[in-house]
């Protein structure tokens, strides 16, 4: 009997399309996850990324730069991981190289080594965090190109359109 809760997609039929979010080729369709299931992997992943990413920032501000570098882009990666659980991962690294997103991908993963960069190889906490700004910038831009109209909104918003 499905359970009765306001997160319950199971019981919302046909309300969702199949094609748009869950398409066949899910990474863990040989696992045999409900959509329902699939989503909580998704919301889970993006929980697990947040709270490193918040405990990384953390130890930033106890002087610890290497753990902070690893710690923060460990969640961001965590997090664009949850999207596996949603599209599958082959179609999310097609997706990312798509024009519409391979600019903001291709900062997302050089900002990414540049946050290594900066902790590692020069031990600077400003130039760190100037990385970590534009890879969180990146990472936003990225997401924000998968909903429709979001990007303009958001230019409009700052006055750049």
């Amino acid at each position: 009997m499905p359970s009765k809760g306001w997160f319950n997609l199971e019981s919302a039929g046909g309300m969702i399309p199949e094609t748009q979010f869950f398409e066949g080729d899910s990474a863990f369709k040989f696992l045999g996850l409900t959509r329902t299931q699939r989503l909580y992997g998704f919301v889970g992943c993006l929980i697990i990324g947040f709270a490193l990413s918040l405990l990384g920032s953390i130890l930033l501000f106890l002087g610890q730069l290497g753990s902070f570098a690893v710690l923060y882009t460990i969640g961001i990666m965590v997090s664009l991981v949850g999207t596996g659980f949603v599209i599958g991962f082959a179609s999310q690294f097609k997706l990312m190289f798509k024009p519409v997103r391979i600019i903001a991908t291709i900062v997302f993963l050089g900002s990414v080594g540049l946050v290594f960069v900066g902790a590692f190889v020069l031990g600077n906490e400003v130039l760190c965090i100037i990385f970590v700004v534009i890879e969180y910038l990146a990472y936003t831009w990225y997401n924000l190109s998968y909903i429709p109209y979001a990007r303009s909104a958001v230019l409009k918003l700052v006055g750049m359109s």
